[in-house]
């Protein structure tokens, strides 16, 4: 390697190399993983004999099993042959730098594209080329770098659930030395003169001494790792002033009886890292509680047709069997693994490796859930049943998440950040005042300080409410990708409605038919055609027909969103569609309208008269309160004047938009400062719900899910939207008032800490009990207000 190379990557650094510990880094990226490395103590990352990167003599051979391609196969989530990808579980991921680090993977190893980290289950998604690099080296080298993964083959998942036990033990190392050091800490206590216990004094005080310690560095050990990765990357996080209390504590004490000059605060030590472990158990138990209930958003109201002795019936995707006999329609999404039976299979894995050009299968292939497939429908065979989770996490990616404003998550860490170093200051010239007013109390108000103004209760506050009221919305059929979306939504000054199949239903539409009288056969082709299309008017005319369909599927299918379908089924070729698409004469009709073209002649058309959803009007006029409302259409204008005499006056009208029309108009009304929110059907409307702040998925009886969408509802709870809206701006007021009730109690406990008025281990119990306080209060108040709209 010359000299100017990178000493983390190999790359030539150019005529400007980053210097830094007496190495050179090609760019900003290797230099910070050097830096995280080597504050770890891991710099064996380095193999100076060799290249940079190189994984370590150590491990080298641990991980050969997974060179077996059974194991291999076990493991992976997804492999297509070019991408694969792969979820461990990490139990020593425990704060931002871990993060960080297993989210950059790809600056270890090129082969890596993207690393996912799911903090509360300490997980990490990571998706690979299968050319660049293999599942045993991403092993090796996120072991390489400290973080092992835990595999286990034992069970048929191919991962076995694991508990971390560690807080239970921390929390009862803290318990039993807190128990016994009150107990030897009486005589202290009440100043007894006794010859007896005068005699065994200094032995009872090197006995609390021996017991703080596994208190110190075991129990409390993750306040300092967390308050040192924090200042190490010049971040103050709230453990900083905590591990400072601790450490004062036990130093303090420690000297007072090293040098004999009193019995030190051990009690008070051990009582506070008791009840801050406490605290923080109550805390990660009810977060855990919160968590689970959360997982019912996973249930998304998303069908999928399955193919039942030659008849399709619409069953949920938790339904799904093993040996199932599925039918998935142009742009539907694959739910499970399976194998393909019959039909043209070209699929878009976008969605799980972020790579857009469809993946060709034949018949016998195996096809991976989070497919889509984009080139008419195909029968699959399910082998293995449905896992909700990866459909959470495929709508959770990285790649369909929007750049929004600074929310309440950011606004919670800057206000603690600057909470902390207010502490800091107000500890230092607290500390200073004491010294000269009363030696005495220094020691007991500086610390008292520290302990009763930690902003944990502040932090809480954001995470426990939106925690509560995603679970409400997942009992109420209203799903949420994740916390922003109800902050988002709270902002929301304009929303944009799809007409058809959002604010109508496909249940009730009325079909009639005009034109050449179609023959069995033709009518048949038809219907073949349209059971590949999963267009609500598509759904609607499919079921209206009741020829059945070619068992053949159909050939050079091609669906173009937003004007209609061609495709050649038993040498006939089928365009339906606009009047436009099919070139057809368009009579002015207050209906919707599908042409038919058959052999490049036109046939007729089917005329639809919409049915609207249940209590349109009235949500219209609520919204429109609070609101600007726009229908934006890829219909025509046919039902406007129907509309107008629907809807609010102020309601914009936009019709015959096709899809990018659609994205581009709310791009506009963005630019123009507007805080957008658009209702589609989560097809035609995928780029539009994309563009959008908040895109929300009408869902029916049909699989409309779509990653690029933030929420998905119910379309039977259509008329429930006003109240959700509202649900959504009370819960940021109640969060906004939980940080003033959090504030309250720290200037009350704050002014008492300064006077010399509360001791450390009054503080300790103080401080987790505010937490639990903040907990209580919004849990509750979500809970009323949910239930009284």
């Amino acid at each position: 390697m010359s000299q100017n190379n990178c000493y983390h990557c190999g790359a030539d650094c150019g005529k400007k190399p980053i210097e830094f510990d007496e190495r050179k880094f090609c760019c900003n990226g290797c230099k910070t993983v050097y830096e995280i490395l080597n504050a770890n103590e891991l710099t064996c990352y380095y193999d100076f004999e060799a290249s940079p990167g190189t994984i370590p003599s150590d491990i080298k051979g641990k991980y050969n099993y997974l060179e077996t391609p059974e194991i291999i196969e076990k493991l992976l989530e997804f492999d297509d042959g070019t991408t694969s990808v792969a979820e461990f579980y990490i139990p020593s991921i425990h704060c931002s730098s871990c993060i960080w680090v297993l989210e950059n993977l790809n600056k270890l190893n090129n082969g890596v594209t993207t690393s996912m980290v799911n903090f509360p289950k300490k997980t990490v998604r990571i998706t690979f080329k299968n050319s660049s690099t293999t599942l045993k080296d991403v092993v090796e080298l996120i072991t390489s770098i400290g973080y092992e993964p835990y595999i286990s083959l034992d069970d048929d998942e191919g991962r076995k659930s694991t508990v971390d036990k560690t807080l239970i033990y921390q929390v009862s190392i803290a318990a039993f030395s807190f128990g016994n050091i009150m107990l030897l800490s009486f005589p202290e206590y009440f100043q007894v003169d006794e010859f007896w216990l005068e005699k065994y004094k200094h032995l009872f005080r090197y006995l609390m001494f021996v017991m703080a310690i596994p208190v110190v560095f075991y129990s409390a050990k993750d306040y300092f790792i967390s308050a040192y990765k924090g200042l190490r990357h010049k971040i103050l996080n709230i453990d900083v002033p905590i591990a400072l209390g601790i450490s004062v504590l036990f130093i303090r004490s420690s000297i007072e009886i090293m040098l004999d000059i009193g019995s030190g605060f051990f009690d008070s030590l051990a009582g506070l890292v008791f009840f801050l472990l406490l605290g923080k158990f109550f805390q990660q138990k009810t977060y855990n509680f919160l968590s689970f209930e959360r997982d019912y958003k996973s249930y998304f109201p998303i069908a999928v047709t399955k193919i039942n002795k030659g008849k399709e019936v619409n069953i949920a995707v938790k339904d799904i069997q093993k040996g199932d006999r599925l039918l998935i329609r142009n742009e539907e999404l694959i739910p499970v693994d399976g194998i393909l039976i019959n039909g043209n299979a070209a699929i878009n894995y976008s969605f799980v490796t972020g790579e857009s050009l469809p993946v060709m299968k034949q018949s016998g292939d195996k096809l991976f859930a989070g497919g889509k497939q984009t080139s008419g429908a195909i029968e699959m065979e399910v082998i293995n049943t449905i896992a909700q989770s990866y459909l959470t996490q495929l709508w959770s990616n990285d790649v369909f998440s929007k750049n929004n404003e600074k929310t309440i998550k950011n606004i919670t860490d800057s206000i603690s950040k600057y909470f902390t170093i207010a502490i800091l200051l107000i500890a230092f010239f607290a500390g200073i005042f004491w010294y000269f007013y009363n030696p005495q109390m220094v020691f007991n108000v500086v610390t008292a300080v520290l302990i009763i103004a930690c902003p944990c209760a502040l932090a809480l506050s954001a995470p426990f409410s939106f925690g509560n009221i995603l679970r409400i919305f997942g009992y109420k059929k209203f799903y949420l990708r994740n916390a922003e979306t109800i902050e988002n939504i709270s902002k929301i000054d304009t929303i944009i409605f799809d007409k058809t199949g959002t604010i109508t239903s496909s249940d009730k539409a009325q079909l009639i038919y005009k034109g050449e009288d179609l023959t069995l056969k033709e009518l048949r082709a038809l219907k073949t055609v349209l059971r590949a299309s999963n267009h609500p008017l598509s759904r609607t005319l499919y079921d209206f027909l009741e020829e059945e369909p070619f068992e053949e599927s159909p050939i050079n299918f091609e669906e173009i969103l937003g004007k209609g379908i061609e495709a050649t089924v038993n040498n006939l070729t089928i365009k339906l569609g606009s009047s436009s698409f099919v070139n057809a004469i368009s009579e002015k009709t207050n209906e919707t309208s599908i042409h038919i073209k058959i052999n490049h002649k036109i046939k007729g058309s089917f005329t639809f008269k919409n049915s609207y959803r249940e209590g349109t009007k009235e949500v219209f006029e609520t919204l429109a309160k609070h609101y600007k409302l726009v229908i934006l259409s890829g219909d025509n204008d046919g039902e406007k004047p129907y509309l107008e005499t629907l809807l609010p006056k102020n309601t914009v009208f936009q019709f015959n938009q096709k899809p990018e029309n659609k994205l581009n108009f709310i791009k506009k009304l963005q630019e123009k400062g507007a805080h957008v929110m658009m209702i589609g059907d989560g097809l035609n409307d995928a780029g539009a719900l994309a563009q959008s702040n908040v895109g929300i998925a009408i869902s029916e009886d049909v699989n409309v899910f779509s990653p690029a969408c933030d929420a998905i509802l119910d379309a039977k709870l259509f008329n429930k939207l006003p109240k959700f809206l509202t649900l959504s701006k009370k819960t940021i007021s109640i969060i906004k008032a939980s940080f003033i009730l959090s504030f309250c109690y720290n200037l009350v406990g704050m002014s008492f800490a300064l006077t010399g008025m509360l001791t450390p281990v009054v503080a300790a119990i103080l401080m987790p009990l505010s937490s639990i306080t903040i907990v209580v209060f919004v849990t509750i108040l979500t809970n009323w207000v949910s239930k009284k709209l």
